[in-house]
């Protein structure tokens, strides 16, 4: 799993003159590093440089500041570095891009409320310069109101900096797509995929405001530096298109094109469709490794519509690999390939017993495996490797599910207010009533009491059984882990603690499997999915040491939205159609998942629906290569630590 990457041991804020070579097709300069954490850093230490300098010449530092995950570990750093550094912010003034309306500034889901939750409350800055548009003006005010926050941009001299998130629409800010080029902070409605994305932080997309408060592109513009983070998968289409696109109001960041000082900060997700990454053949002679061999084979048999061992030596001349059959002529490159993928194929997850393992992606032994499946939420392992799992258990291992979190705040209150009823109606109690009174008279922006968070928690708990039980695991063999970063009632979490990674870490040590399948769905740097990833990644490093390990490997699955590129599979699930179904009536154990579930995402579909496409595809995708025709697949990428 590599992806050919920029050097990070430079200086962001360095734009080399004219376009450059390796970045020939790219219209902005863009870092690329190899997670957010660590670009996130880089820029922290950009903006705690420009204060610095602001400061001894006596002047104010001017910036403009963005809501959403993207910018999160940035004012963490900053945070950290006024604590820990000393690091000033007596001298700096912000503006904020944008505000919900209508919004209270004490509304949870208020970009004042985020302001101040992860930077102003813990830094020195003066109140009386921190502006963020006011989430309560009328219509009758907005014109006026819009004028004056620009106004008072300019008198303090322009904005020095301006960080940037971006949105799947291409918008900055809440520039939707159509914005003007010139247009000047403003009331605008909200296209219906942003508010898809808010939806979460709002608890269903009915909630989501339809209008916002926006600084606009003529705004943004005027800044003398802007930095537009870009983090996840998710991310990689919209940056490609504003990178690499031509400058369209449909996608309002392509105006950042003709900024002469702006930088986009990616991750290796959101940098990867980037033509140097994706296929850098067509950009520069290439070092073939393996891994890029693969790649480019399995891009080439998609460019040609050929299966790999009907590639000739004219697909690769006319696609830009002449330099790979320099190396090996195209019949040996068509067999290794295909020999690799077909070798990735295993009805037997947990290794074939009494079998040549050589080229298997599993090992023979031992024929039994203990085996773990963390799932991050309580129904991403049915959904994720339903079938994998079903194959595991009909197989005889010792297979363990371990649910990382609860999953209570992904219930809907009607849900809650269901089970409590019923529960009341068998067997009338005084904590019924109060449960009942709690969903009921629940008010906009409180938290879930604790006996409603432990009811929700119940009834994931209740239909992950129903799930583990319909597969045959024993209740025994499932475990709850309630780790405690995400048990706060809200969608926000706590960071990852020791706490988390001694309840993971116990669970290794008791189990010693010699299997772990774990989520590598990493989309979002600041999700849930993200953080049980990292607890997965602490708990194996410290127990290194420990005599098991040595036989226990990590496969990463990924989840209903996203599969691994082709290339990058080392083992591939086949299932049948019955299994399908099998794994189809597993996820219906899910109930309060489906039907209006809370956090649909942009798709519209269900769960079982999504899933049951994506592996359909990956077989469709194995067959078009040449490989056998099964009806769906489930496909791993084992992880190797150093």
């Amino acid at each position: 799993m590599k992806t050919i990457l920029r050097k990070t041991g430079i200086d962001i804020s360095h734009r080399p003159a004219g376009q450059f070579e390796e970045t020939r097709f790219e219209k902005i300069h863009n870092v690329i590093f190899n997670d957010s954490n660590e670009g996130s850093i880089r820029v922290a230490q950009e903006i705690a440089k420009l204060i610095k300098e602001k400061r001894s010449l006596g002047k104010s530092c001017v910036l403009g500041l963005a809501t959403g995950s993207s910018p999160i570990k940035v004012y963490e750093e900053l945070v950290r570095m006024h604590k820990e550094e000393g690091l000033n912010f007596s001298n700096v003034v912000t503006f904020n891009l944008d505000e919900y309306l209508p919004m209270d500034k004490g509304d949870m889901q208020s970009y004042f409320y985020f302001m101040h939750e992860h930077l102003f409350n813990h830094i020195d800055i003066l109140p009386e310069n921190i502006n963020i548009p006011d989430g309560k003006i009328t219509t009758d005010e907005a014109v006026e109101y819009c004028l004056g926050y620009d106004k008072k941009i300019k008198d303090f001299g322009g904005l020095d900096f301006q960080l940037l998130g971006i949105g799947r629409t291409g918008h900055i800010g809440f520039n939707e797509p159509g914005s003007h080029y010139n247009s000047g902070t403003r009331v605008i409605t909200l296209d219906h995929i942003t508010r898809v994305d808010a939806a979460p932080a709002f608890l269903g997309i009915d909630h989501v405001p339809r209008k916002a408060v926006t600084m606009g592109i003529s705004t943004v513009r005027s800044a003398k530096r802007i930095v537009l983070l870009g983090w996840g998968h998710n991310k990689a289409d919209i940056i490609k298109k504003t990178v690499e696109g031509d400058i369209s109001s449909h996608v309002p960041a392509t105006y950042l094109q003709e900024h002469n000082n702006v930088t986009f900060v990616l991750d290796s997700g959101a940098g990867s469709e980037l033509t140097r990454n994706k296929t850098p053949w067509l950009v520069e002679s290439c070092e073939w490794t393996k891994e890029l061999t693969s790649k480019a084979i399995v891009w080439l048999c998609g460019k040609t519509q050929k299966s790999i061992l009907n590639l000739t030596d004219k697909d690769y001349n006319d696609n830009g690999m002449s330099d790979l059959l320099t190396l090996e002529d195209s019949y040996d490159l068509n067999i290794k390939m295909f020999n690799k993928l077909q070798h990735t194929i295993t009805g037997w997850p947990g290794g074939k017993p009494n079998a040549d393992d050589t080229s298997r992606p599993e090992r023979a032994n031992p024929a039994k495996k203990r085996v773990i499946i963390f799932s991050p939420h309580p129904d991403d392992d049915v959904i994720s490797m339903g079938g994998t799992f079903d194959r595991l258990v009909e197989q005889g291992h010792e297979v363990h599910v371990a649910y990382q979190t609860s999953g209570n705040i992904a219930v809907s209150d009607t849900e809650a207010l269901k089970f409590a009823e019923i529960s009341n109606s068998i067997s009338p109690s005084k904590k019924s009533e109060i449960i009942i009174k709690d969903i009921l008279t629940k008010e906009k922006n409180s938290f879930d009491t604790l006996e409603v968070r432990k009811l929700k928690g119940a009834i994931r708990r209740g239909e992950s059984y129903a799930a583990t039980r319909y597969v045959g695991l024993e209740d025994a063999s499932v475990h709850f882990l309630n780790l405690p970063f995400y048990e706060t009632g809200t969608i926000k979490k706590n960071n990852l603690s020791e706490a988390d990674i001694e309840i993971m870490s116990n669970l290794i040590k008791e189990i010693k499997p010699h299997q772990i399948f774990a989520a590598g769905d990493l989309a979002d740097p600041h999700g849930t999915h993200k953080v049980c990833l990292d607890a997965v990644f602490e708990s194996m490093k410290r127990l290194k040491s420990e005599p098991f390990m040595k036989d226990c490997w990590l496969w990463l699955y990924r989840g209903a939205w996203h599969e691994w590129d082709i290339s990058d599979i080392e083992m591939a699930v086949p299932m049948s159609p019955s299994q399908v179904m099998k794994k189809r009536f597993a996820i219906f154990c899910h109930q309060s998942q489906k039907d209006g579930v809370m956090f649909q995402g942009d798709d519209a579909r269900e769960f079982w629906m999504r899933v049951e496409e994506r592996n359909r595809d990956t077989a469709q995708r194995y067959k078009a290569l040449g490989l056998s025709d099964y009806a769906a697949m489930e496909a791993f990428v084992r992880h190797k630590f150093d």
